[in-house]
């Protein structure tokens, strides 16, 4: 039987709603949310699967330049994520409006002959008028993409964003998929733990910490009944640390039972979960660490 399946990266400035939107997708949690800018670091592959077709979504860090380690390896794999693949999906913020940036970026792929679907994301914050509104005011870019409003937190016209997206991916013998039916990401369960307790961090922190955090996944035991985790959070200063501990430590025990919640969920058993924090100085330019947490430069 033949079946659509093919690779769709997707794109889109910092906070555009593109891993909430590939969560929602593919039913699972595979890419953490903040309302910080520059949440997601890695690409990240999240797996749909239907009776008749198979579309690999890569969630890509936003499109923004910086100067650090981790902001090249970000960039790199943005570009790396794009070749080879058979849809590019851009999200575009509807509160935020369509700019200069993403017209070029329309216009670069579609003249690649790379076909492009323009999400319009959180229309559930904006009224129908707005939307319309939207549509009308970018009618130019119907020759070059399709445009779908949706909204991740209400789950509204996804199926039409699944339908739009099969139009433009080859067709393949099911045996052929790239995926086994069970999997949903390539990525193993200690990166989404430390992801998940980035996460978390990331939320708690919001008013205080810049983005300067990485999760190491020090031991991962699991028993029959229960597993055992020892992460740490690094941070670049000793002021960093004090506000991650908190008063007492009650911001990291904080931290470490919300972490437990949605990793036990994630786990389907009992967790326990031990955090400690330590500083690692300009940890963004260390490309020996960088490495070790999987943002290898050289490998993209």
């Amino acid at each position: 039987m033949k079946i659509k399946c093919g690779f769709v990266c997707i794109l889109g400035k910092p906070n555009a709603g593109k891993s909430s939107l590939i969560n929602c997708l593919i039913n699972e949690k595979v890419s953490i949310v903040s309302p910080k800018p520059q949440t997601t670091r890695n690409n990240i592959l999240g797996i749909f699967n239907d009776d008749n077709s198979q579309i690999v979504f890569v969630d890509t860090p936003g499109l923004n330049v910086k100067g650090t380690g981790l902001d090249g390896f970000m960039q790199k794999s943005i570009k790396g994520a794009v070749e080879g693949t058979n849809v590019v999906l851009l999200c575009v913020d509807i509160t935020k409006g369509i700019t200069k940036k993403e017209f070029e970026i329309i216009d670069n792929y579609s003249n690649k002959k790379i076909p492009v679907v323009l999400a319009i994301t959180k229309i559930d914050l904006v009224g129908n008028d707005e939307v319309f509104k939207f549509l009308n005011d970018n009618q130019e870019l119907s020759s070059k993409c399709e445009m779908v409003p949706v909204t991740s937190l209400k789950h509204k016209n996804l199926n039409e964003l699944i339908s739009v997206i099969k139009k433009y991916l080859p067709d393949v013998e099911s045996e052929d998929r790239f995926y086994d039916l069970d999997e949903y990401t390539d990525k193993s369960i200690n990166f989404i733990v430390a992801e998940l307790i980035r996460e978390t961090a990331l939320y708690k922190l919001e008013h205080e910490i810049p983005h300067g955090i990485a999760v190491v996944i020090e031991s991962f035991s699991e028993e029959e009944n229960i597993t055992n985790i020892d992460a740490l959070i690094v941070c670049d200063k000793d002021s960093h640390k004090a506000i991650i501990l908190g008063k007492g430590g009650n911001m990291l025990k904080t931290i470490g039972h919300d972490s437990r919640v949605k990793i036990q969920k994630l786990l389907q058993k009992k967790v326990n979960l031990n955090l400690f924090v330590k500083v690692k100085p300009n940890w963004k330019n260390n490309l020996e660490f960088l490495d070790s947490l999987g943002y290898n430069i050289n490998e993209i």
